[in-house]
């Protein structure tokens, strides 16, 4: 007679939430948006579905391996996958507000939701865009009006 162990949700939304963007350490991906889905069955297989901020992340290797081995680390997980998935599109609404201050603070990154642009992390000023072409997809650079910095703004 066999008997199935049943694993906890929680630690495993734990697990993933400890991994962090390569690109921002002390960010998880969990406040940057890119978790859609965890499942679990009953024999331990766990299935990780994530939204990259664009398909040609070079990081998305990197983000997986680092899941499954945090997800793997838990008792009575015995396979974990981890889907990238196509739908649906991440955008920057889907960062949290946790994310946002961690752009902001430790990386002079502001937020862009829909046409809006969050203000200068370091004064609260205007940004105005110097240029749509940042250092990845998802980022453009922006100037401050009012302290004159150079900030990077992710968007979707």
């Amino acid at each position: 007679m066999s008997t199935k162990q049943l694993i906890d949700i929680e630690p495993i939304n734990a697990a993933v939430a400890s991994v962090d963007d390569p690109e921002y350490p002390g960010l998880s991906i969990v406040d940057l948006g890119l978790v859609e889905t965890c499942n679990i069955t009953d024999d331990g297989h766990v299935t990780i579905e994530l939204v990259p901020t664009f398909t040609g992340c070079p990081a998305l290797n990197v983000i997986a391996d680092d899941v499954r081995n945090a997800v793997a680390a838990i008792n009575g997980v015995n396979d974990v996958s981890v889907n990238w998935l196509l739908s649906p599109t991440w955008t920057t609404e889907r960062v949290s507000e946790e994310g946002k201050a961690v752009l902001a603070d430790q990386f002079t990154v502001a937020v862009q939701i829909g046409s809006t642009v969050s203000g200068c992390p370091r004064c609260g000023g205007p940004l105005a865009d110097e240029s749509m072409f940042g250092p990845s997809r998802c980022r453009s650079v922006s100037r401050c009006a009012a302290c004159t910095e150079t900030i990077e703004v992710m968007r979707a």
